[in-house]
């Protein structure tokens, strides 16, 4: 999915999208990060918990055993993605994080981190895990209050041993990465709550490692600020490729951050999927309702949305070419191509000038300046190219290959959240200018020669 800048998105191996368990693994080649199976149950009877839900038991049922805070939770995360644990107060989003890193050891189950066993893992190696593998961003910020903010940012690096020189000029970079060179001798109380949490951000990048945990790490900051991080978040992650595990309540917040989402309730991961697929295929009444709000101009993209394109001419066939598909299609409008490239469109009207003009050369009539996009555009993006676009908008990739089209009317039923099994079309009203712009047709069709006005009668 390609938001802002490209991302990686896709389903991964562990967890099918509905959230089930699959039966493989990722590969550690690919894989940064894998939980399995994992539960945490707090009480006096933990383990007989986990049996009784493990035998199909409800979170309810074994409250007498102890509280169940997450379920079986099982998923993988891919190298360079960001993947979001989203899900309400109470849902187990928090602890699942500090399982991930040992903070929390696992009732059940277990984490891999590039293939080692952090549940498994003693004090030592744990401590090793740590400093090289797995990095954490609070929702405090967690700044030491006697340390100027380079001494924050390299903290991490002091840790490893790593010689004073070296620790300051990586930490300088991250800092005037993440904006804030110029307040590196400053104490973090002279700083803004946006400020701190990206020296909190700089330190968690300084130290190298190459998965980064963040619980609900820009929950505490203004609206405004909060959309300013999320922001340079991504871009960071792009530059860097890291890889991040991001928590929150937000549900905007998680489909603008993440590459997969998973949406946990009372406990368990419901679902797990890119955005798109949560938004367009929610997998339980749950789901459907917790996205029904969500702008989806700011999620969907126009490969989302497009159609096969079915109207199409090679250039090669010539005006009569064009005429049997349109009469055959009883269409407004066809695209021509060369090969798969898209050269332009070509309109009933013009058609029919060029054979009353006795033209047999489609290329002298296309119109090259038909309106495109490209099939990673959000649709936030190409909405007023469709308002615009007398025809269907053309998709097309790097090498301006035809890969697909939106009609007005798909565009319209995606903005207005109608199901895709909807049997029945919208009413949609012709607007009075495009029924001014046909009446000439009309006219201009009944003065071609009965043979041709036969063979090119339009809608």
């Amino acid at each position: 999915m390609q938001q802002a800048t490209e991302r990686l998105s896709g389903h991964h191996p562990g967890v099918t999208e509905s959230g089930e368990q699959g039966a493989t693994w990722g590969s550690v080649s690919d894989t940064a990060l894998e939980a399995r199976h994992l539960f945490k149950v707090f009480g006096k009877n933990p383990n007989q918990a986990v049996r009784r839900l493990e035998a199909g038991e409800t979170r309810a049922d074994v409250l007498d055993a102890g509280t169940a805070a997450v379920i079986d939770a099982s998923f993988t995360v891919k190298r360079g993605e960001i993947f979001v644990v989203m899900g309400l107060s109470g849902s187990g989003k928090s602890t699942l994080i500090r399982m991930l890193n040992g903070l929390l050891p696992p009732t059940s189950g277990e984490v891999l981190i590039h293939g080692r066993n952090v549940t498994t893992a003693g004090p030592r190696e744990l401590r090793q895990i740590r400093r090289e593998s797995v990095s954490m961003v609070f929702q405090h910020f967690a700044l030491l209050p006697h340390r100027s903010v380079i001494d924050n940012a390299a903290y991490a690096l002091e840790i490893q041993g790593v010689p004073r020189a070296e620790r300051l000029e990586r930490a300088r970079v991250l800092l005037d990465k993440a904006g804030l060179a110029e307040w590196a001798d400053a104490r973090p109380d002279e700083l803004s709550g946006g400020m701190r949490q990206r020296v909190g951000l700089a330190r968690a990048l300084t130290a190298g490692t190459d998965v980064l945990l963040m619980d609900e790490a820009f929950s505490a900051l203004d609206p405004l600020i909060r959309r300013e991080m999320q922001q340079q978040l991504v871009e960071l992650q792009q530059e860097l490729g890291r890889t991040i595990i991001f928590i929150t309540h937000d549900l905007n917040e998680a489909m603008f951050l993440g590459d997969r989402i998973a949406v946990m309730r009372d406990g368990r991961i419901v679902q797990n999927g890119t955005p798109e697929e949560i938004l367009t295929d929610p997998a339980n009444d749950y789901v459907a309702q917790f996205v029904q709000d969500v702008d989806r101009t700011k999620v969907l993209t126009a490969r989302t949305v497009m159609e096969p394109p079915h109207l199409t001419t090679p250039v090669s066939a010539g005006v009569r070419g064009a005429l049997r598909v349109l009469r055959e299609q009883q269409a407004r409008a066809v695209f021509a191509t060369e090969g798969r490239r898209l050269v332009g469109v070509v309109t009933d009207r013009a058609v029919i000038r060029a054979v009353k003009a006795g033209q047999t050369d489609l290329r002298a009539i296309v119109d090259q300046s038909v309106l495109t996009v490209g099939p990673d555009d959000l649709l936030t993006d190409i909405v007023e190219s469709a308002v615009e676009s007398p025809v269907p908008l053309a998709v097309v990739d790097g090498a301006r290959r035809l890969v697909g089209v939106i009609p007005r009317v798909t565009l319209l039923a995606t903005l207005g959240n109608v199901e895709p099994s909807t049997r029945e079309l919208p009413v949609v009203q012709t607007p009075i200018d495009m029924v001014a712009e046909f009446t000439p047709l009309v006219d201009e069709a009944a003065a071609v020669p009965a043979q041709t006005s036969s063979e090119g009668g339009q809608e």
